[in-house]
């Protein structure tokens, strides 16, 4: 039976108040933040930091839970999938990028800038989301 995969992410924001954006290999060309399944025994927290480790090389400071979203059946997925997405705003001292294979570009950004970028409507609305509480 297929139950629904816990997946975490965060925007992060470096010491010059840009945030971090990634175009994977998973949504189609489209962009959004580092992130990736939560693994069996792992915390949220230990799990988002694990993830910009490996998919960016970045260490996070600060984390703070943003929001909790449903991706079910999302046709800007690469395939079919029901995922919980564990959303963080998080710092970090670093800024540069050591990709993984699913990173195919990357960009550190301004806000408003983000919403120029084709993203996926989960990083949309956590960006908007960062945007009210900056307000």
């Amino acid at each position: 039976m297929n139950r629904p995969l816990v997946c975490v992410g965060a925007l992060v924001w470096d010491k010059g108040g840009r945030v971090l954006l990634v175009r994977t290999t998973k949504w189609r060309g489209l962009w959004g933040v580092p992130g990736g399944k939560v693994e069996w025994g792992e915390t949220l927290l230990a799990a988002v930091q694990r993830e910009f480790a490996e998919e960016v090389g970045l260490r996070l400071h600060d984390l703070r839970l943003a929001q909790t979203q449903e991706a079910v059946l999302s046709p800007e997925f690469h395939k079919d999938a029901h995922m919980l997405l564990v959303d963080f705003f998080a710092g970090t001292d670093g800024h540069e990028i050591t990709p993984n294979e699913e990173i195919e570009a990357w960009a550190w950004v301004t806000l408003d800038e983000a919403l120029t970028y084709p993203l996926n409507t989960y990083t949309r609305t956590l960006v908007h989301l960062a945007q009210r509480e900056e307000a």
